[in-house]
């Protein structure tokens, strides 16, 4: 059992709390040092206002002024700080937002937010660990923590920085690793969800700004001489016993797939509460859509919709599917059964179980049948697996398995932000993919057994797709990545 800090009992943290409160409090009355950091923290605004979206409850531990807070626009927003001072400072400058004077270590609270902000606040706490154990009764699932703090290399320059007077003055610091801090999170039952390096050079200098905090500190080397990490968290998921089970739809995009149709019926399981096939038929010259509506009608048993598409390529049928679709959890299942229909419960189970909230099938973990991706097709898969890795901040293996797994209220979140990413990925995977990242969903990959094709013939073509594929990939640079 953590301990609660009254301050009564342990005279070390009563000490340390007063001189901090005295340290801000004097800070606060103090405009120079804003000055000072001006643009350190404008490029902070930044970041962090790209991993909020507007409009979400969100709570700000350590606010400050509450500069940070205004900017990702809440529809609820909470600021605490226990310098009287600087929550004086932050009603002044934002009268829309609530304010409340408390130390980080004896926070009671009731309500629930979407995101918890801890920007660099580890760095000044006295117990680290305590903290994340006191922000948990904040969260939900589905809620994100998002932390900043400095890293251990720029102890040195900062303190060099601060002895000039050229920034705010410090205190004694905790100066922790990205390990330090995933091993604290996880002993107070969260995971990380993404880790990446921000801001190089702290200073306004125009053109210098966006080309070092921009670009230049997302690639090795340099990120290595950031000065702050960036983590984002997830509370581990907690499964009920009694929770209802979901009800589950798998969408199948078919396009001269007739002969592969009865198997599809016969091998696809019943997962949940109840299972709903979403056929959606892509102008097939063969007999497609006929034969998917007599097995239909031959399986009484099964829930079954079908529509014809109106618009062309596998992205546009797998949306057009998930919006007739109605189910808690949404699949993609290829026709052409390269992958086993018999894997889907354990994208189901990964779901359920709240291990992950995007389960992404990998292809090139078993072995393969002999003609089931030819040779080019695995070096592709390879490039974009390594490229996709670094571009989104977790591993991906394969980007271009058809087989993807997630909740219909995530896909609701995708489908709402697909314009500011860019709406013209014909497969449908990278849209997912890029809108799962930018909402900080935990994916996770499950390897598949791939199969060759026994009916038919693929409809990508290996050039044409390829080259598109590589420019959605430099397009999402933009858009992810160099923010």
């Amino acid at each position: 059992m953590i301990k609660k800090y009254s301050g009564k009992e342990n005279s070390g943290y009563k000490s340390f709390r007063k001189a901090r409160i005295s340290h801000w409090d004097k800070i606060a009355g103090e405009d120079k040092w804003n000055k000072c950091g001006a643009y350190y923290h404008k490029r902070l605004r930044e970041v962090v206002s790209f991993a909020v979206p507007p409009g979400q409850r969100v709570i700000e531990i350590g606010c400050g002024r509450g500069d940070l807070l205004a900017a990702v626009q809440p529809s609820y927003g909470v600021g605490v700080d226990f310098s009287a001072q600087m929550v004086k400072k932050a009603k002044e400058r934002h009268p829309d937002l609530r304010f409340i004077e408390a130390d980080a270590h004896e926070l009671e609270l009731e309500d629930k937010f979407d995101f918890v902000i801890l920007s660099d606040l580890v760095n000044e706490l006295w117990d680290v660990q305590f903290v994340f154990h006191k922000i948990l009764p904040l969260t939900t699932p589905r809620s994100r923590i998002i932390i900043n703090f400095y890293s251990r290399l720029w102890e040195l320059p900062l303190g060099i920085v601060r002895k000039l007077k050229l920034a705010e003055p410090m205190l004694l610091q905790n100066w922790l690793t990205v390990e330090d801090i995933t091993g604290l999170l996880a002993l107070a039952d969260y995971e990380v969800v993404n880790c990446r390096e921000e801001i190089i050079w702290p200073l306004n200098t125009p053109l210098l700004n966006s080309l070092l905090n921009r670009f230049l500190v997302k690639i090795w080397p340099f990120r290595i001489f950031a000065l702050t990490h960036f983590m984002i968290a997830k509370p581990l998921a907690v499964v009920s016993g009694n929770k209802e089970l979901p009800k589950v739809s798998v969408v199948i995009p078919a396009r001269n797939e007739s002969g592969n149709i009865d198997r599809i019926f016969e091998r696809v399981p019943v997962m949940g509460r109840e299972t709903e096939l979403v056929f959606v038929e892509g102008g097939s010259t063969d007999d497609t859509y006929e034969v998917i509506e007599k097995a239909a009608a031959d399986h009484p048993d099964r829930l079954v919709k079908l529509f014809r598409q109106t618009g062309k390529g596998k992205g546009d049928a797998v949306r057009l599917g998930f919006q007739q679709a109605q189910g808690d959890i949404l699949m993609i299942l290829d026709a052409d059964l390269t992958v086993p229909p018999e894997d889907l419960p354990r994208f189901y189970d990964a779901l359920y179980r709240g291990k992950a909230e995007y389960v992404n099938g990998v292809r090139l973990v078993y072995p393969m049948e002999k003609e089931a991706m030819r040779f080019l097709n695995m070096l592709g898969n390879k490039f974009f697996s390594l490229f996709f890795s670094w571009l989104l901040g977790q591993p991906i293996k394969d980007t271009l398995c058809g087989t993807k797994a997630l909740w219909k209220n995530d896909y609701e979140r995708i489908a709402a932000n697909r314009s500011s990413l860019g709406n013209f990925d014909p497969f449908g995977d990278f849209d997912l993919l890029f809108g799962a990242a930018k909402l900080n969903l935990k994916i996770i990959e499950i390897p598949v057994h791939y199969e060759e094709r026994t009916y038919g013939t693929t409809n990508i073509s290996r050039w044409k797709h390829g080259w598109l594929l590589l420019k959605m990939a430099f397009f999402a640079l933009r858009k992810i990545k160099f923010i």
